[in-house]
């Protein structure tokens, strides 16, 4: 017996929403769309600035334009088409389902009954005026805002968060960067493998069930006989893994900073490999990813002179109240965000020998090869052999850091640096946003590299409350 098809859906959509994707009226396939007015005028009040979201609502604006042209109000009335749009405006994706407007007064039952946010019970009333035009169609109100999803769950209303955006189901499922080799992995690779030695190096060619796993820049390790290799490259003829250089013993160090553990060696690995030009480092706090990244920076621009000069930059949004206008420059307003870059240019400069005299013009010669640089100011720039660091990169949404990377221009390496627990951004969660983003998409591309550190090296009173709080 062949299964009914499922009837068409009706989605509401908050106004956030469509701040948050302005292409989420293209992202609901063969379903229908349901904007109240309300929606309408709080897109109109956010329209103006140099923000993201009012860059975002600019764009919706755009799409219903380009929509409502040359359109009755029959037309309307009956629903928009939506994917006539979505082909003149090139997005990806296949959609079928209509767009429907507010064209009638709603009841007046609810926005003056019930006490709170004035939009968010117009949005809630319109729902309820539909749920009562059309009780056999399945009717969901998509907002990003937790607060009104209770509200309506509260009517009875079914509301849900929009899901297109999240680059994973599970945080779980997020790519570390670093495979443990079981104890059985040589009985089963070994028989057809290659190893030999060039210019200083150590390489060996795997086959098998295993490799198929496995992506460029990925480490494996071995407890079993203290293996670790980065695997350089995956092709038919199977794995080839090179042997970390070790950042942890006296031989070797970046800028006087060794490697504290497993996955900071990794990280040095990757920060220090002129092939990877892409670099994201997840950890919480303590586990020294603005230190590596700022000392592979400075080894790799003061020493070798790979990179004319490290760019830092990072999201101004406050842990706590704003403290309002900042004066001075962009270099001298954006200073009181770049605590952790001071923090870290203490560690590396306080490390050496030396007199005072000669620590402070070492710190002079620091700070005119490193700039610190607002992310409000990038739009438009192309950098050509810089070093850049972003900062708490996962308060950023996937279409900012898309924005970013795309300014690194030849010869430039970009480190993400960042913790997903500690996410500030409104509506953002930790498998929406950016950096997770952009770990799960550049973990196949063979100029990327990602490790996710594990154990803090701060303090053991950081670790304690890293642990217990």
């Amino acid at each position: 017996m062949k299964k009914s098809r499922e009837p068409r859906r009706l989605y509401v959509l908050d106004t956030n929403v469509l701040m948050h994707d302005p292409t989420a009226i293209f992202r609901f396939k063969e379903h229908d769309i349901y904007l109240p007015m309300v929606v309408l005028e709080e897109l109109d009040t956010s329209k103006k600035g140099i923000s993201e979201l009012a860059r975002n609502v600019r764009q919706v604006s755009r799409f219903l334009d380009e929509m409502m042209r040359h359109v009755s109000k029959a037309e309307i009335d009956a629903g928009l088409t939506i994917s006539t749009l979505q082909q003149v405006q090139g997005v990806s994706g296949s959609t079928t389902g209509r767009l429907f407007f507010q064209t009638e007064p709603l009841p007046a039952i609810l926005p003056d009954s019930l006490p709170g946010n004035k939009p968010d019970n117009n949005i809630l009333c319109a729902t309820l005026a539909l749920q009562q035009k059309y009780p056999d169609r399945r009717l969901i109100l998509v907002s990003k805002d937790i607060n009104l999803r209770i509200k309506a769950a509260v009517l009875g209303i079914h509301a849900e968060d929009y899901f297109n955006d999240k680059a994973l189901d599970d945080l779980e499922l997020l790519f570390t960067g670093v495979d443990d080799l079981s104890n059985d992995f040589w009985e089963h690779h070994s028989r057809d493998m290659e190893s030999w030695q060039q210019d200083g190096h150590t390489y060996y060619r795997i086959q098998g069930p295993r490799v198929e796993t496995w992506f460029p820049n990925e480490f494996v390790f071995s407890n079993t006989d203290n293996f670790e290799a980065m695997v350089s490259n995956i092709d038919e003829r199977g794995a080839l893994l090179e042997l970390t250089r070790d950042y942890r013993g006296a031989r070797h160090n970046v800028w006087g900073i060794k490697a504290r553990n497993r996955e900071q060696n990794f990280a040095l690995n990757l920060l220090m490999n002129l092939n990877v030009d892409f670099i994201t480092l997840l950890g919480a706090a303590g586990t020294g990813k603005t230190l590596l990244a700022l000392a592979a920076g400075l080894a790799q621009t003061l020493e070798q002179n790979h990179y004319r000069e490290i760019i830092m930059t990072r999201v101004t949004v406050p842990l706590g109240e704003d403290i309002g206008f900042l004066p001075g420059t962009e270099e001298e307003k954006m200073t009181p965000w770049m605590g952790a870059l001071m923090d870290n240019l203490e560690v590396l400069t306080q490390s050496g020998e030396g007199s005072e005299w000669g620590r402070a013009a070492t710190n002079d010669l620091l700070r005119n090869r490193i700039k610190i640089r607002s992310l409000n100011f990038m739009r438009g720039r192309t950098f050509l052999n810089r070093y850049i660091i972003i900062d708490e990169a996962q308060n950023l949404t996937p279409k900012q850091l898309k924005a970013l990377i795309t300014r690194a221009g030849p010869g430039t390496k970009m480190i993400c640096i960042g913790n997903i627990s500690q996410i500030d951004t409104p509506y953002l969660t930790e498998t929406t946003s950016g950096l997770t983003f952009v770990v799960d998409r550049f973990k196949n591309w063979p100029h990327s590299g990602h490790i996710t550190l594990m154990r803090g090296e701060r303090s053991r009173l950081a670790d304690f409350a890293s642990d217990a709080l």
